[in-house]
């Protein structure tokens, strides 16, 4: 038989000329079998969450057993707890136990009645973990060593008004010996403050209701670079959101590079259609390893979207459009984006936002809202 007619019989030449037309049976044979499976496992499946649903005990057996769909997320809450073990015993940069510390000790500072002695669960840990920085910061310009002012000064205030006690006493002649951390913001106020209440808001209700209003998610931008000062302009707004005492467990990773942006804008589902056109795209990334338990894994997509919302409206006041672009937990886009962005394994993605100068000949949805009557209750009336 020639080469022509054993490709026409079903297989290339030298193999038996029904194997082509085997394999085509054995294909639609496996995908008989795959629909008259697939009903009876989801039909299986309803039945097992039916009665996993009402107990703890057999919602967790459901998932080890049958359902992988929160492996990543056990995975990331492991590895986070990992680091942040690792990052408190050698705090280079940003240490998340000390930022909680710190916080924590500024609430003791302002409570009203101010207790003579408070933080003796922690303050030993805080001073060991206060000390350690310093000494890895020695000789090193970086930010984590201005950050430094922060706890000093308030472990200062600390060492200063509370109360003498045998736990304590010797962790502030520890502290007293310790150098002052070095690039710090002699202007900054680190310790607790009373705010200036004698002007009102420079901004009124009526602005502010008029800014949510024109914000609109935009999808069509103009092919104009956008200068990386405004990008960084609305970060620094974003920065001054409300954090979980104050470890800001996530980072804006920017792409405005034309190869980056198509590669990053084709990860999600929801750019079908105007990925091309994006000109920079922000990866919102959560850390996980700003947590020691896993009752605060979710704290990187709370944190994440109050800075993201504050991001939103700084760019919009600069002249700026975005568009929030929801991440999908898809175990196949999420090996993707972590290959593609190199994201640690306690590291995950919380959102992506699109960002440009918008093109004025583009439509934007109208995207009514609930009514405040819809989303409102107060009490239980």
């Amino acid at each position: 038989m020639s080469e022509n007619n054993a490709i026409k019989a079903g297989g290339p030449a030298g193999e038996s000329p029904g194997h082509g037309v085997n394999l085509s049976f054995f294909s639609r044979a496996l995908a008989a079998v795959r629909r008259r499976v697939r009903p009876r496992l989801a039909t299986a499946d309803r039945c097992l969450r039916h009665i996993a649903g009402p107990s703890s005990f057999l919602s967790s057996l459901y998932y080890a057993l049958f359902s992988r769909a929160f492996g990543r997320e056990h995975r990331g809450v492991l590895a986070g707890r990992k680091r942040f073990a690792e990052e408190t015993a050698r705090p280079r940069g940003s240490s998340a136990f000390l930022r909680r510390s710190t916080h924590r000790l500024e609430k003791g500072l302002l409570m009203r009645p101010r207790r003579p002695v408070f933080g003796l669960d922690f303050i030993r840990e805080m001073v060991d973990c206060y000390e350690r920085a310093l000494e890895l910061a020695a000789g090193r310009d970086c930010c984590g060593d201005a950050e430094l002012q922060w706890p000093h000064e308030v472990l200062a205030e600390y060492f200063k008004v509370v109360a003498s006690h045998p736990r304590v006493d010797p962790l502030k002649e520890r502290f007293s010996a310790l150098p002052m951390p070095t690039n710090g913001d002699a202007r900054a106020t680190c310790v607790p403050y009373r705010r200036d209440l004698s002007t009102a808001s420079p901004i009124s209700y009526d602005e502010l209701l008029q800014l949510s209003i024109h914000r609109r998610s935009v999808r069509w931008f103009q092919q104009r670079a956008v200068p990386r000062e405004m990008i960084d302009k609305a970060i620094k707004i974003a920065a001054l959101s409300p954090s979980a005492c104050n470890r800001q467990p996530f980072e804006f990773r920017v792409f405005d590079d034309p190869g980056w942006v198509r590669k990053v804008a084709n990860s999600p589902y929801g750019t079908s259609g105007y990925a091309d056109n994006i000109p920079v795209m922000i990866v919102v990334v959560g850390q996980l390893r700003c947590y020691s338990e896993e009752r605060d894994r979710h704290l990187i997509y709370i944190d994440g979207a109050l800075a993201s919302m504050s991001l939103l409206y700084a760019l919009e006041v600069q002249g700026l459009s975005s568009c929030c672009i929801n991440w999908p937990d898809v175990e196949e886009r999420e090996r993707e984006l972590a290959g593609l962005m190199n994201l640690d394994p306690d590291e995950r993605g919380i959102m992506l936002i699109a960002a440009g100068y918008p093109d004025p000949e583009g439509m934007v949805a109208s995207s009514r809202k609930k009514p405040l009557d819809a989303i409102r209750r107060y009490n239980f009336e």
